[in-house]
């Protein structure tokens, strides 16, 4: 007889402030209704699982033998895209580098794709016609916001050659319902089972709810990747994970509490667009709750005028205090504006349109985590009435910049986040569960209070990826100060790799970050980077056939590294280096293995510099075989590399001799000084010893052709060692 199992789950974008309840799905099955096979299935389609099936199934995957593999990806709501679509973000939250070293060279294409459609699509104004760097929305708080609905188009476009040939299913308005682990056990969503920290949670199968028909769809995949916005698979999966705060004596950070609360979670949003339309009337009507929330001291500006700039009183010494951006508060309506009607000159932009998400429509103290499904649903709907208790206030009760109260000239524009009551589909998630991980990156190791004078944050020798944001938590602060600056970060594989054995890869929030540096990594471009690094994995996995196990192992994450860097993924921090530097690669795979790391003082690699004779015979001596452990300084290099003669054995740089004629000198410390450049005579050596003849013949080298030479050598190396 056949067992018949019960699952409960939300269908989040149904939710309704009038009857939230409705949203609440039950049901009973015994069988699928679809079976699919597949190598990777990504579970959510947001900003991970983009990235995630994105890397996956591109043509360089191909071209590196590494391609042919199916991909399933299947979303919650009927837009692809998670925070910058679905939840309505779509002014970035990104670093000062992101448009050339601070994020990956698909993420940058992704925004690049997004200024030429409205390039391509409208009449820009003189002004704009021609930037590179073009913001339709011209606000303050990114370098690039738009419409939700082009960014969908556009991750649909780039994802469009891999449906069409086939290596890319995408399933929208599906949701997990039930994970069948190899052992045979079924477990549905709504029982959280966590099983002993040694058991094997190896994943067989994820049933799926598809909403608009309730059919159960069975995706028996190879490996998976949770990119769901609050980690479903994890409790299905039974695997274990932390949720809210942690204890001061589990992770040891300074602002931890002495005992952490799995309700303190970060606070969810609603955004909502607004057009401004000047002589007319669209308020709202007063939503249920207004006044429990108004009473509350819910709604304000915190000193911001609408349309208007005001100066910051600033501290006597405000040198001292980093997080003051600028003198003034800028207007908030330019906040997140998305569209800027000065950008163009086409009467098809009427007016600015701007994106609302802002502390006075967060919901605070409300976590939807591991509830039951009733009361997430109410909860959500709670979420969904502070938002449009905020706007009621703009428009009735917001101190006008000219006097008076409200903006009644304030229109909701449900067109532009694609919903019947003008809020995101989705709310915007800022944490999830989070996997307990073989590695949890902990608050000293990337914020700016750490680590002394270097420039970067903590080092990881396994990273997959970088990031910079501040720490930013929306909700209750347990420690004061808990939000902070941070240096530029990594982001390491083995944050990305569950404690336990599984073949299911975190890709969204859900990585082993703390309550508190998961305000620093929930970031747009972070979690796309997270998710390229999983999609990469996933292929390398499937293809050498290989266990999530085995990544301990350094051969194995070199491959990876290698991988990434040659799709322009960045690894290590380079400020100089943008992604389509032709020795991108090399230069971050020698910084990442510690080939040729970077300055602690700074980001500068400074690629166009002539390489020293000390910098060369240094990397070579942590390159060549046997060589590792050889030198433990340029000097000692330098001896042995000359010895073996990579090197010219008599060489004296005429910009440090005191010969007028350059002759060679009778002074060795000269011969041997790590401070000369490589000249005409080292280069010959190099390019015969290492045959590297494309370099034959050069009077001198740079850093970054240098760095192109001992790549060269590294992946030699690695290939005979490869898995």
């Amino acid at each position: 007889m056949q067992q018949n199992y019960t699952y409960q789950i939300v269908d989040t974008q149904s939710v309704s402030t009038t009857f939230p309840e409705l949203s609440v799905r039950k049901g009973n099955f015994t069988d699928p209704d679809y079976i699919v096979d597949c190598d990777i299935f990504i579970a959510g389609g947001g900003t991970g699982g983009v990235a995630a099936a994105l890397r996956a199934t591109s043509a360089q995957m191909g071209k590196r033998g590494l391609g042919g593999l199916k991909v399933c990806m299947t979303e919650e709501t009927d837009w692809i895209g998670g925070q910058m679509t679905a939840q309505g973000v779509s002014a970035l939250d990104e670093n000062y580098l992101v448009d050339t070293a601070g994020s990956t060279r698909s993420y940058q294409q992704f925004r690049t794709n997004i200024r030429n459609f409205y390039k391509r699509t409208y009449k820009l104004a003189p002004d704009y016609a021609e930037d590179p760097l073009l913001n339709p929305g011209s606000c303050w708080v990114t370098r690039l916001s738009f419409e939700p609905k082009v960014a969908v188009e556009t991750l649909t476009e780039m994802l469009k050659s891999s449906i069409d040939k086939g290596r890319l299913s995408i399933y929208t308005r599906q949701k997990p319902i039930y994970v069948k682990l190899k052992s045979g056990e079924i477990i549905c969503a709504g029982n959280i089972r966590r099983t002993d920290a040694s058991q094997t949670c190896e994943v067989e199968a994820v049933g799926t709810l598809e909403f608009e028909t309730g059919k159960i769809f069975e995706f028996r995949p190879k490996i998976c990747i949770d990119a769901t916005e609050l980690g479903d698979l994890l409790p299905m999966a039974g695997l274990h994970y932390s949720v809210g705060s942690d204890s001061k004596v589990l992770t040891a950070e300074a602002h931890a509490p002495e005992h952490g609360d799995p309700d303190n979670v970060q606070d969810f949003t609603y955004p909502f667009v607004v057009e401004f339309c000047p002589n007319e009337t669209h308020t709202i009507d007063k939503p249920p709750l207004y006044e429990e929330f108004r009473g509350r001291g819910k709604f304000t500006l915190q000193n911001y005028k609408m349309f208007d700039s005001v100066p910051r009183a600033m501290p006597e010494d405000h040198s001292e205090s980093p997080d003051l951006d600028h003198a003034w508060y800028l207007p908030f309506w330019e906040y997140r504006r998305l569209i800027a009607k000065k950008v163009f000159a086409d009467d098809a932009i009427a007016s600015d349109i701007a994106m609302i998400n802002w502390e006075s429509n967060d919901l605070r103290g409300e976590n939807i985590i591991d509830k039951a499904p009733a009361l997430a649903a109410d909860r959500l709907a709670q979420g969904k009435l502070v938002s449009l208790g905020f706007l009621y206030w703009l428009q009735t009760e917001a101190p006008r910049d000219d006097g008076g109260k409200g903006y009644p000239e304030l229109k909701l524009r449900p067109d532009v986040m694609g919903s019947s009551d003008g809020l995101s589909k989705y709310p915007y998630i800022r944490e999830s569960r989070r996997i307990k991980a073989k590695k949890l990156i902990v608050e000293p190791e990337i914020v700016a209070s750490s680590g002394g004078t270097n420039a970067r944050a903590a080092l990881y020798a396994d990273s997959v990826g970088i990031g910079f944001y501040p720490v930013d938590i929306h909700g209750h602060q347990e420690v004061p100060g808990a939000g902070q600056s941070t240096k530029p970060f990594q982001i390491p594989l083995a944050a990305l790799i569950p404690a336990q054995s599984t073949n299911i890869l975190p890709a969204c929030k859900n990585i082993g970050t703390t309550h508190i540096t998961n305000g620093a990594y929930r970031l747009h471009p972070i979690e796309w980077s997270v998710g390229e690094a999983q999609g990469a994995l996933a292929v390398l996995l499937c293809a050498k056939q290989l266990h999530i196990k085995t990544l301990s192992e350094t051969p194995s994450i070199l491959a990876l590294q290698q991988l990434l860097v040659e799709q322009g993924v960045p690894v290590y921090w380079y400020e100089d280096i943008p992604t389509s530097h032709p020795q991108f690669a090399a230069i971050q795979f020698l910084g990442v293995s510690d080939i040729m790391r970077g300055d602690t003082e700074h980001l500068s690699f400074y690629p166009d510099r002539p390489i020293t004779r000390g910098e060369a015979a240094f990397a070579l001596a942590k390159t060549m075989p046997g060589a590792r452990g050889a030198a433990s300084s340029q000097e000692e290099a330098l001896a042995w590399c000359v010895k073996r003669n990579y090197l010219a054995r008599a060489f004296k740089n005429s910009a440090h001799s005191d010969n007028s004629d350059g002759a060679q000198g009778e002074n060795h410390s000269h011969e041997t000084d790590p401070m000369d450049f490589l000249a005409a005579d080292d280069i010959e050596a190099l390019a015969h010893h290492l045959n590297a003849s494309h370099i034959k013949g050069q009077q001198t080298l740079t850093r970054g052709e240098f760095a192109e030479v001992i790549y060269r050598i590294a992946k030699t190396h690695l290939e005979a060692a490869r898995i």
